[in-house]
């Protein structure tokens, strides 16, 4: 197994798709490649921001084994194995977890359902003592429909095999968890502004969408931030801040798969309910991102970082 308490830069890695609709395995292996090249030390495969609800159950057994083998133990994998079912969640964690070289599974706050406290504590409860595997849990409201609370976190953080959250709050929640949690339990923001504020704040790190396209800004940032350059780590954060934000001005993950394909990476667009953006989208996307508006239909810099002013 392959750690994560070195982690600090996880990506929440999209899943490419070729012209008919099916997983792009070479564009994975060419894009993991690079991500771990430019300072990304970790990886959620079949996230959110990875279209696991539109994945078939064989789909993502084998997206898992074959991401499992072009990483290679290098860095560690996280798998997304939550669903509303806790009987289902159960069984396919404990398949994944006869895949070697996935290291934790991410069990999100069943949606739809709207759990109370309770029902989620029972939920999370019996899959951590049921699963062959541990198991980060990941809150995530906005899309769930329902917020799981510090102080539910902190009660779970003391559960054997629950080893960590990703979380999707405040800076304000987030601070009271690491405050009171289990001291082995790993805390990980899901929100890309808040990448060097809960570092400071003693989170371990963050799990990224804008890293598929800033992860060299990222790394600078927290080597700025641990070498105690924090002028240097602030300012960089300042100039990320609103190109993350626009990385979800249209639904996730449209504007990151555009902006990768205009890079050469190929990972196609989205599986329905989704779409690829369509030229009016690409053209405010790459204002926003301070490109040129025809930026998105042709070849982009792999970084996108000559504007980067750190004089």
């Amino acid at each position: 197994m392959t750690s994560l308490i070195d982690a600090d830069l996880i990506t929440a890695l999209v899943t490419p798709f070729d012209e008919q609709q099916k997983i792009n395995f070479d564009c994975l292996e060419k894009l993991t490649n690079h991500l771990i090249a430019q300072g990304c030390n970790g990886f959620v495969i079949g996230g959110t921001t990875g279209e696991t609800p539109t994945l078939s159950h064989d789909e993502k057994i084998e997206l898992y084994q074959k991401f499992a083998e072009i990483v290679h133990g290098r860095v560690p994998i996280i798998a997304g194995t939550g669903s509303n079912n806790t009987a289902e969640t159960t069984s396919f964690t404990n398949e994944v977890a006869q895949i070697k070289g996935i290291d934790y599974a991410l069990v999100v706050v069943p949606p739809y359902n709207k759990p109370n406290q309770r029902s989620m504590i029972a939920h999370f409860k019996t899959v951590a003592q049921t699963v062959h595997m541990p198991i980060l849990i990941y809150n995530i409201p906005g899309r769930t429909g329902v917020k799981m609370e510090k102080e539910t976190i902190v009660l779970l953080s003391h559960e054997e095999n629950i080893k960590g959250i990703k979380q999707c709050a405040s800076l304000e929640e987030m601070e009271y968890i690491i405050d009171h949690k289990d001291p082995d339990f790993m805390v990980f923001s899901g929100e890309d502004s808040q990448a060097l504020s809960a570092r400071l704040l003693g989170a371990n790190g963050v799990v990224s969408v804008a890293s598929h396209v800033y992860c060299k800004q990222m790394r600078q940032m927290y080597d700025y931030l641990y070498s105690g350059n924090y002028v240097e780590a602030a300012k960089l954060q300042r100039w990320l801040t609103p190109k993350m934000a626009a990385m979800f001005m249209f639904p996730s993950p449209s504007p990151v798969k555009a902006v990768l394909n205009a890079q050469g990476f190929k990972t196609g667009g989205c599986r329905l309910p989704l779409l690829a953006l369509n030229d009016d989208e690409k053209v405010q996307l790459a204002q926003k991102l301070g490109l040129k508006d025809d930026a998105l239909s042709g070849q982009l810099s792999l970084d996108l970082g000559e504007e980067v002013n750190n004089d």
